[in-house]
């Protein structure tokens, strides 16, 4: 074991005081420890020119960066998705990525259904006319102008993707009596139906869908995947669910598509640029609610997140292989 190998945490997740949980499964391993601050880039460049390791969470890690990388030999990545590294790059360099693929799928899925739910039985909207003197059930229809509120069971939910987020979406939704239908290419008809989920084409789940969960990954081929031209495909009374990664939709025409009220609604915990500026013009929308990125929060899922991004690092500065490599 090399007690001389540095790691290097800088994640906008934790803070300086809160990273003394990394600090003591680190050091505790026989490593050294050092924590940057997320928004002090300058010094997370300077520190990864010698790290062996590197801790983050959505900090872009370009070529650039890796090709400044001269000892490092893995990144663990704080989290479900890695698009924000460089991985053809990393892996002729020989620098394992890594990401921590299930730690948080029950917290997603649950934090997907709530704001479905939250959509269908407009939460957010009965809240703001209560507490503005309106005490009205058809307040939605005559303030807001929504169509008529429908049973569960008349509705079709549509998924984009049909991964171990999006299934376990489908297995609670079942619960509430939705129709399922999702999209995915990778996923075959008969693991579907195991879930009770018809797999149709792109343009079958938009024009049949009365709400649509967004629960791919971010590719070159999923960017703005959802933009007008896909909104224009879709029911005037829809609604749209984004938990999966901001630039899956593009967000001028999502703020178009509910302004001009091309869809009905939708919900999103997830940004193209995080935080989202206090003064963004989504802000302005009514039929529109925004998390800061926390489906994946629970104090659980939080704890096992950190923890097991440490342990991969352990593994590999120990010269074991990783359990969730992504650029294999």
């Amino acid at each position: 074991m090399n007690d001389k190998c540095k790691v290097v945490l800088s994640s906008v997740l934790v803070s300086q005081e809160e990273s003394k949980y990394e600090r003591g499964l680190i050091e505790n391993a026989g490593f050294e420890f050092l924590f940057v601050p997320n928004e002090n880039e300058e010094q997370f460049k300077k520190e990864i020119v010698d790290c062996d390791a590197v801790i983050t969470a959505d900090k872009k890690i370009p070529a650039e960066y890796i090709e400044m990388m001269n000892k490092c030999k893995v990144i663990a990545r704080q989290g479900i998705g890695y698009d924000s590294i460089e991985l053809v790059r990393s892996k002729e360099k020989g620098i394992a990525v890594c990401n921590i693929p299930d730690y948080s799928i029950q917290e997603v899925s649950d934090h997907t259904m709530a704001l479905v739910l939250a959509l269908m039985r407009h939460i957010k909207d009965y809240d703001r006319h209560t507490r503005s003197g309106i005490w009205d059930i058809k307040s939605i229809h005559t303030v807001d102008g929504y169509p008529a509120m429908r049973r569960f069971s008349t509705q079709t939910l549509g998924i984009f993707g049909f991964g171990k987020i999006a299934k376990l979406v489908a297995k609670k939704a079942r619960g509430f009596g939705f129709r399922i239908i999702a999209t995915d290419p990778y996923v075959s008809q008969k693991e579907a139906d195991e879930y009770g989920v018809e797999l149709v084409d792109f343009d079958t789940v938009l024009r049949e869908s009365d709400i649509m969960t967004i629960n791919m990954p971010l590719t070159a081929e999923t960017k703005h995947k959802f933009n007008l031209e896909t909104f224009k495909k879709m029911k005037k009374t829809a609604a749209v669910v984004n938990t999966g990664r901001g630039p899956l939709i593009k967000e001028d025409d999502l703020y178009v598509a509910l302004k001009e009220r091309i869809i009905s609604a939708a919900a999103i915990d997830v940004t193209e640029e995080e935080p989202l500026p206090k003064d963004h013009k989504l802000f302005e929308l009514n039929n529109l609610i925004v998390t800061p990125h926390a489906a994946f929060y629970t104090s659980d899922s939080y704890e096992e997140m950190r923890r097991r991004a440490c342990e991969e690092v352990i593994r590999v500065l120990n010269g074991e292989e990783p359990e969730n490599r992504v650029n294999k």
